[in-house]
């Protein structure tokens, strides 16, 4: 497949999976207008500022009629920011429910690999709706397993540098890398995660989606697009 073809293919299934279902921007800009406050104006101004922001998007969306569950997510996820920021006084508490979430997904996929029920599988399938017994077949579950085995290793390592800069309370740098390593990041490993997991699905020999529907004999196709 040429290069400019696989970018469409990629583009196209991202899109698929992806648009209408998030709002980067709801989980971007409260932590960035309080790394920002927090630098020039100091702590109060940035917790009051990062909780209007996030206050500010939800009634923007409400206004507008679109989906607000998002920026909801949003405002909760900030104003517990804050809450851990106030109870630690410190300004690198903000950015704590991040680390712990990050090392609860760390573990969740490690656990989700063990138990035979890949992580990564089970939100293909929550967001493609492919029959969820299609992903544990001895052919298909191993690109699945790889994949979520490497969300874990690049969770933990995330975790292990944000931890180092809580502690040495490197607020601004810790704050930076939260909000690079949230959507950006996210998009990039799950680009890297899709290349990789079809090129893994093909060189496995198992049957297609529809194949598997089907209940076809081997030797399959395989599975040409889509992970």
């Amino acid at each position: 497949m040429a290069q400019g073809d696989k970018f469409r293919e990629v583009t196209e299934e991202f899109r698929t999976v992806v648009a209408g279902r998030s709002n980067a921007i709801d989980a971007v800009l409260p932590p960035l207008a309080f790394l920002i406050l927090n630098a020039l104006l100091g702590f109060t101004v940035a917790t009051w500022g990062s909780l209007g922001a996030a206050g500010a998007l939800a009634a923007l969306r409400l206004i507008r009629g679109q989906a607000i569950g998002y920026a909801l997510g949003g405002l909760a996820a900030t104003s517990f920011a804050i809450l851990t920021a106030l109870l630690s006084n410190r300004a690198e508490g903000f950015f704590l429910p991040n680390l712990v979430s990050g090392g609860l997904t760390a573990l969740i996929c490690l656990i989700s690999v063990m138990a035979g029920r890949p992580l990564v599988a089970l939100t293909s399938h929550l967001a493609r709706g492919w029959p969820l017994a299609w992903y544990w077949e001895p052919q298909v579950r191993p690109a699945y397993s790889e994949v979520t085995l490497a969300w874990a290793v690049l969770f933990t390592l995330r975790l292990a540098f944000q931890w180092f800069l809580f502690r040495e309370a490197e607020t601004a740098v810790l704050g930076v890398l939260s909000v690079i390593l949230g959507w950006p990041a996210t998009i990039v490993l799950l680009v890297i995660s899709y290349l990789y997991g079809t090129w893994r699905l093909q060189n496995l020999d198992g049957p297609s989606v529809e194949e598997f529907k089907e209940d076809a004999d081997p030797p399959w196709e395989g599975q040409q697009r889509g992970f």
